[in-house]
């Protein structure tokens, strides 16, 4: 059974090179979200495995969205993916439950090593 994923980013750019990358590797991407009301939306209609999740939306923050989402998810794997690298963000991220943090430019490889890293071990080390 393929993995499902679902990619949430404001940049419809963002989120198809992340599709391209996810699908050419064999992953199923359940859905594209641009905000953080649609992620929230879709990450219950959804049930993905593992959420890509952007830091700046345009209705939220990431971190606000991964804090929501451990409310209505707690086992949601998220793996947050920004331009926005900063030592205290990306430590609020994994304390509130991020298993990995992929800063903005990234290459394929990085993205499909943390991303199969999270899905595959339940209790994953924090990447950064």
């Amino acid at each position: 059974m393929n993995k499902r994923i679902l990619i949430v980013d404001d940049s419809f750019y963002m989120r198809t090179m992340l599709k391209n990358m996810l699908t050419d590797a064999g992953y199923e991407v359940v859905g594209e979200a641009a905000n953080g009301a649609q992620a929230l939306e879709m990450a219950t209609s959804t049930s993905p495995d593992l959420i890509t999740l952007d830091v700046i939306l345009p209705d939220n923050t990431g971190l606000d969205v991964l804090k929501s989402l451990r409310q209505i998810q707690p086992s949601a794997k998220v793996v947050m993916c920004s331009a926005v690298g900063q030592e205290v963000i990306v430590t609020e991220a994994i304390e509130n439950g991020a298993l990995a943090y992929i800063v903005k430019p990234f290459s394929e490889e990085k993205v499909l090593e943390i991303v199969g890293a999270a899905l595959q071990n339940d209790a994953a080390e924090p990447a950064v």
